[in-house]
């Protein structure tokens, strides 16, 4: 557990605990893990300098993160709408599609192409998606509320 606010005696204490992420099926933790990884690096690249050897290297650690988080989603089915599938799958094919248009368009020094795709990825697929994960009865709810 980690404290999050206050010491021991103080009213209002939290703790966050990973219990819930850690008792599941080992996509889920791999996913959160892989997601929560993107949005620190994502986070990072936004603030950096553009063009340079750490941009690209944290870039390609990036992309290698998301891939991971797009293709263990589709061992995750706590929502089914269709059959075991939910709209998340639907994200999960539309970063798997535009993470190599992403990195090609860097490749090919198409700049304002490559940013419009990466930002799109990082809203809708780590911003966004990672919010709908806090919702109340989702396990990173009970992970970063409590039960």
């Amino acid at each position: 557990m980690i404290r999050v606010s206050g010491s021991a005696g103080e009213r209002g204490l939290r703790v966050v605990s990973l219990a819930p992420l850690l008792d599941v099926a080992p996509a889920i933790p791999l996913h959160a893990f892989a997601a929560m990884a993107a949005f620190v690096l994502g986070a990072i690249q936004f603030a950096a300098p553009k063009g340079t050897l750490p941009h690209r290297t944290i870039g390609w650690l990036w992309v290698m993160l998301m891939l991971a988080v797009a293709a263990s989603s589709f061992w995750i089915h706590q929502i089914r709408l269709w059959g075991p599938w939910s709209p998340i799958h639907l994200l999960s094919i539309f970063t798997l599609v535009m993470l190599p248009l992403g990195v090609w368009f860097a490749h090919r020094h198409r700049v304002a192409e490559h940013r419009r795709v990466i930002i799109g990825i990082f809203s809708g697929a780590v911003v966004v998606a990672g919010l709908f994960t806090l919702l109340p009865g989702r396990i990173m709810h009970a992970v970063v509320f409590g039960p």
